[in-house]
């Protein structure tokens, strides 16, 4: 049997660690109150979420895209004829996600820190780089990782780089498209913690039959499972 000193553990960061979408989510229905006389909010939410796709590309990841893309579909939809107050009230609202409070998850930090006593761990999240580093910095945990990896995407490439030289990997997060997926093409073990409120673009198939897939409903669950691994 492998030890578990061979293996090299990643941790997803947003609502695998800690609360992230759920300010999304609120928001978003602080966006269709103002948007309301314009556009019921099914209908809004469509088109920022095809804003948001369309414009990975060009802001990436976190909440200064999500706010442009906010302006972008408040544009669409009012037919560029965009009150300033709405412009402001949606810049308002962004910054104060910037300054939200953490909020770790239940289980994050005894999980980290049997991990960290075990294994070498790494925080692997993407997004904003300021807005990733301000929440590692307030979430208390940061200096329990042996490294953090901030990437614009996570791709089979990034976790074959992050884990090349360790003799068992694994990849743990809520998102099957980013923290799995990846994950497993790249040879290592993939971990799903189901969240609630994960982001629509974060949705897969899971690959329930694939022998290097895992599912726990929580971080509690996660020493038992290491030590059941081969």
């Amino acid at each position: 049997m492998t030890h578990a000193r061979d293996w090299i553990i990643g941790f997803d960061a947003d609502d695998t660690l800690w609360h992230n979408e759920r300010f999304f989510r609120i928001t978003q229905d602080r966006f269709a109150a103002l948007l309301a006389d314009h556009c019921a909010p099914d209908h809004l939410a469509e088109r920022l979420l095809a804003a948001e796709r369309r414009n990975l590309g060009h802001y990436g990841y976190g909440i200064k895209g999500f706010m442009l893309s906010m302006i972008e579909t408040a544009l669409e939809v009012t037919g560029g004829d965009l009150p300033g107050h709405v412009v402001a009230e949606i810049l308002a609202a962004g910054q104060e996600m910037l300054a939200h409070p953490i909020d770790l998850l239940p289980h994050a930090r005894e999980a980290v820190e049997a991990m960290a006593a075990q294994a070498h761990i790494v925080l692997i999240t993407k997004g904003d780089l300021l807005d990733q580093e301000r929440k590692l910095a307030q979430s208390g945990i940061g200096d329990l990782f042996d490294g953090v990896e901030i990437v614009s995407e996570k791709t089979a490439p990034v976790y074959a780089r992050i884990f090349a030289g360790h003799a068992q990997a694994m990849m743990i997060g809520n998102s099957l498209k980013s923290d799995v997926l990846p994950a497993l093409e790249a040879g290592a073990w993939g971990v799903h913690v189901p969240h609630e409120m994960t982001w629509d673009l974060e949705h897969a198939l899971a690959p329930k039959d694939h022998p290097r897939f895992r599912e726990i409903a929580d971080l509690g669950s996660l020493p038992a499972l290491l030590a059941s691994l081969p």
